[in-house]
């Protein structure tokens, strides 16, 4: 009896020093658990209070910095001051003066001459005419033959009145036509022979001339009333 009650005893201690190891490796679990927990939170919060945290620059880093932000600074293009783009401004305005003064002086020696030589072409083509004048005349005193004279005369009359056809002047039309203020310029007026005659052109006391469809000489003129 003793010995059974004893080895009931045995058996509630050994059951009762299983039990406190198996409480006790629960304790030393959720204690190592915890500690793992904690351990990994603060390496969290460690990790991201890094990842927040500005780096720290040395001081080599910061003066190079400095140094290749002064050279860009410097290498940029300054914006000019309001006193040199006024300076460049007068600079400029000197300049372009002084061209324009030299295409003025230019332009007006041109002007000058080309007046000068501008009826040069015209007066060389009126020397023939000019020779065949001078020989008609030297032949007057001694022509036996008057027709003949009269036909030179005529021959120079009809090349000086090519050479001027062939400058663009022209004669103004007056035969049998209405008297025009336009182009005619009437001295006096006559009874008209004729009832159709009224208003129109009688007789020409000088020709009028057209350069190019400009007119250049009005024709006198006499007209009838």
């Amino acid at each position: 009896m003793r010995k059974m009650i004893k080895k009931n005893k045995t058996n509630k201690e050994q059951k009762s020093k299983e039990s406190g190891k198996k409480v006790e490796e629960q304790i030393d679990n959720q204690t190592i658990n915890m500690s793992q927990e904690t351990k990994s939170a603060t390496e969290t919060v460690t990790a991201e209070a890094k990842e927040k945290e500005p780096v720290k620059e040395t001081k080599e880093a910061t003066e190079g910095k400095k140094a290749e932000a002064q050279k860009e600074e410097e290498a940029a293009p300054k914006a000019p001051t309001a006193e040199e783009l006024l300076a460049e401004m007068k600079d400029k305005y000197i300049r372009l003066s002084a061209e324009f003064d030299n295409y003025r002086k230019r332009t007006l020696r041109e002007k000058m001459e080309l007046t000068k030589t501008a009826g040069e072409s015209i007066l060389k083509n009126l020397l023939p005419v000019v020779d065949d004048l001078e020989r008609a005349l030297k032949s007057i005193d001694q022509a036996e033959d008057i027709n003949a004279l009269k036909e030179g005369v005529q021959l120079i009359y009809s090349k000086f009145k090519e050479f001027l056809e062939r400058q663009g002047v022209k004669e103004i039309n007056t035969e049998d036509i209405e008297f025009n203020t336009d182009i005619h310029e009437a001295i006096t007026k006559i009874p008209a022979p004729e009832e159709k005659m009224k208003g129109k052109i009688l007789d020409v006391v000088q020709k009028g001339y057209y350069l190019n469809d400009k007119v250049i000489r009005y024709s006198k003129v006499v007209i009838g009333e």
